[in-house]
């Protein structure tokens, strides 16, 4: 194999995994965040793990696949080395993945604090706004505006020079 195919295979390989690691983001969607986010690291640790073939000539190949073509033509010899670079990257994205979940739940926490404390103001404040309006409202029903903003009309005063003259409506 000339390194220009084996640059290629790794080119393949490596558009492939991350099709596969779309699909499994997208299948994980569902599942609860602290359950999701691991299990979407693990796929990506075994999609994207290499392990060496041949150390004379500094070659890699995934390690998932070295692990799956070896067993399954039942040859031992690459397994475990493959399976124990998996163990090992798995084990350090893992610890990794754990300590920035630590950091982050006592910020997410204070956050989710400081929104339902502001809602809560919020809240108030347009129960005692409402309050206000209803107070500032007068008790006479038909002596303001309506709901639409109109006044009604006010009755003219008669005419000092006698009795107004009254026409029917039509």
């Amino acid at each position: 194999m000339t390194e220009n195919d084996y640059f290629l295979a790794w080119g393949i390989y490596a558009f492939a995994a991350f099709g596969c690691l779309m699909v499994w983001l997208r299948l994980t969607t569902w599942i609860w965040r602290w359950l999701r986010q691991p299990l979407r690291l693990v796929m990506a640790v075994v999609l994207f793990t290499p392990t060496i073939v041949d150390p004379g000539k500094d070659m890699f190949a995934p390690a998932v696949a070295m692990t799956a073509l070896d067993i399954l033509f039942k040859d031992a010899g690459h397994a475990l080395p493959a399976m124990s670079d998996l163990a090992m990257y798995s084990l350090v994205a893992l610890v990794l993945y754990v300590i920035y979940a630590l950091i982050r739940w006592p910020i997410e926490r204070s956050s989710r604090a400081r929104r339902e404390e502001q809602a809560a103001r919020d809240e108030a404040l347009t129960k005692a706004e409402a309050d206000q309006r209803r107070r500032d409202e007068p008790d006479e029903p038909f002596g303001s505006a309506d709901r639409f903003g109109r006044t009604p009309p006010q009755p003219t005063p008669p005419s000092p020079a006698g009795r107004m003259r009254v026409e029917p409506r039509l």
